[in-house]
């Protein structure tokens, strides 16, 4: 990431490789300028975050992420449960 870019974006929308979830989410959050919002995709991932019989990879990091994200100072969160599960961080 180029220095000038930090902190001069609106917004940013991830839907990606689900593992690599948190490493985007923290990318994005540098990107962003205060009140920037980061919409994550698939955060309910069908159900399955809340089934502890699913360990897959890509469920563990959804899990993992969406357990941080409670307790992340930088942010204001809100998980709205449309479709697969959509999360909006509003960076402070």
């Amino acid at each position: 990431m180029k220095q000038g870019r930090a902190r001069s974006f609106d917004m940013a929308f991830i839907d990606a490789d689900k593992e690599n979830y948190d490493g985007y989410f923290e990318a994005c959050l540098r990107l962003l300028r205060p009140g920037g919002l980061i919409i994550l995709d698939n955060t309910l991932w069908g159900g399955r975050v809340c089934d502890m019989r699913q360990q897959d990879i890509d469920t563990q990091a959804i899990r993992a992420l969406n357990i941080k994200l409670q307790s992340d100072q930088r942010i204001d969160l809100s998980l709205l449960p449309i479709g697969d599960g959509v999360t909006l961080c509003l960076k402070r």
